[in-house]
């Protein structure tokens, strides 16, 4: 699954010397893909790499019966009459509410971090996935993702190459 920021600006840090060096935008973005799968118990974030204007990522998504939804942020308590413990979605996420559930944090904790001001739009409209359907697939989009920063110069979202 590949994210783009909002007309392709490099929020999240740079690329030097083949490494991403993310800075606190970057940074944020790395915590709150790791939050995905607290927040999706049967959702698991594999490989990822953040670059200066777009993110790549694997995102399996389990059918174990595990799908229940926690509370949308860590900052939030539910509060619910009746005394008992409320009730937790219980179907399969779909990737574009994972996605979704990304983006609105990301962006809104970023927000937070004031500085630059409010950001309106972090991320373009969308996003663009693949299924993965075997195992061999699985090691060339792993190798393709670990490999992004190294090959930053000729990335077709690398400003300079527009």
């Amino acid at each position: 699954m590949t994210m783009v920021a909002w007309q392709r600006e490099c929020l999240f840090g740079d690329v030097v010397d083949g490494e991403m060096m993310l800075n606190e935008f970057g940074r944020l973005i790395e915590k709150w893909w790791h939050q995905i799968s607290v927040h999706f118990p049967n959702v698991e974030t594999s490989t990822f790499v953040i670059m200066p204007n777009h993110i790549h990522g694997i995102i399996v998504i389990h059918d174990d019966g595990r799908g229940a939804v926690s509370a949308p942020d860590d900052d939030v308590q539910i509060e619910h009459s009746g005394g008992g413990t409320p009730p937790l979605q219980t179907r399969k996420p779909t990737l574009g509410q994972i996605v979704a559930y990304f983006k609105y944090q990301s962006t809104k904790k970023m927000n937070a971090t004031g500085g630059t001001g409010t950001i309106t739009k972090l991320w373009q409209r969308n996003y663009y996935d693949r299924i993965i359907r075997n195992a061999d697939e699985m090691d060339r989009i792993h190798r393709y993702i670990e490999s992004n920063p190294s090959q930053w110069a000729d990335d077709a979202e690398n400003p300079a190459n527009l």
